[in-house]
C-alpha cells in the first residue's frame, strides 16, 4: 500500500516531467516513462487480472506496447498527470482491442493452419477476445451519448483505476464516480445484451 505523501510526490514529479516535455526538453519522454512505469504496470496488471489475460498479452507487454504507441503518436498532449493517466488508459484500451481483433482474425482463417489440442481452450480465448471487442463497441456508443460515463467506464474497465484515482484524474468526487460507474455499467450491460 503506497503512502499518500509518496503518491502525491510521484504525481507532482509526473506533472513536472510533462511540463518539461511540452516545453520541448529532450530526453524527457523516456524519463516520464521511467517515472510512470510502476503505475502503468499496476494499471495494466489490474486490467489484465479482470479477464483479458491471455498467453500473448501480459502486463509487461501491455505497458511496453502502450509506450511504443506513446512514442509513435508524436507529441504527447497530456497537460498534467491526470490527463496523462487518462491518455494511458485510452492507449491500453487500444492495445487490448487491437490484440483481440488480431486474435479473432487469425482464428477465422489467418494464413496458417491451426492445430487446437483442446477446443475448449480455443473457445475460451476467442470468447474473451470477442467480449473485449463488444465492450469496446459499446463504449464507443456510450461516448457519443455520455462522454464522462464512457471515460469513467474506460478508466475502470481498460485502465484498472480505482474510484479514488478516477475521481482525482477527472476532478470529480468519488461519489460521482460511483454513480457514473453504476450508470455506465447498466447502460453497457443493456447494450451488450
Amino acid at each position: 500500500m503506497r503512502h499518500c505523501g509518496e503518491w502525491e510526490t510521484r504525481l507532482n514529479q509526473l506533472t513536472e516531467l510533462l511540463r518539461r516535455m511540452k516545453a520541448g526538453e529532450s530526453g524527457v519522454r523516456d524519463a516520464l516513462y521511467a517515472a510512470a512505469y510502476a503505475d502503468l504496470h499496476r494499471l495494466a496488471r489490474a486490467r489484465l487480472r479482470e479477464g483479458v489475460r491471455d498467453a500473448v498479452l501480459d502486463t509487461t507487454c501491455l505497458v511496453h506496447e502502450s509506450y511504443l504507441r506513446f512514442v509513435s503518436a508524436g507529441e504527447l498532449r497530456a497537460e498534467d498527470r491526470r490527463a496523462f493517466f487518462a491518455y494511458a488508459s485510452q492507449v491500453m484500451r487500444s492495445v487490448i482491442v487491437d490484440t483481440a481483433r488480431e486474435r479473432i482474425a487469425k482464428k477465422r482463417g489467418g494464413d496458417k493452419s491451426h492445430l487446437a489440442l483442446s477446443t475448449k481452450i480455443l473457445a475460451n480465448v476467442a470468447e474473451g477476445n470477442e467480449t473485449v471487442l463488444k465492450v469496446h463497441e459499446a463504449l464507443e456508443a456510450l461516448e457519443q451519448a455520455e462522454p464522462r460515463l464512457a471515460q469513467v467506464a474506460q478508466m475502470r474497465y481498460f485502465g484498472g483505476y480505482s474510484e479514488k484515482e478516477i475521481a482525482e484524474t477527472l476532478q470529480i468526487t468519488e461519489r460521482t464516480v460511483q454513480r457514473d460507474w453504476e450508470k455506465a455499467r447498466l447502460i453497457l450491460a443493456e447494450t451488450l445484451r
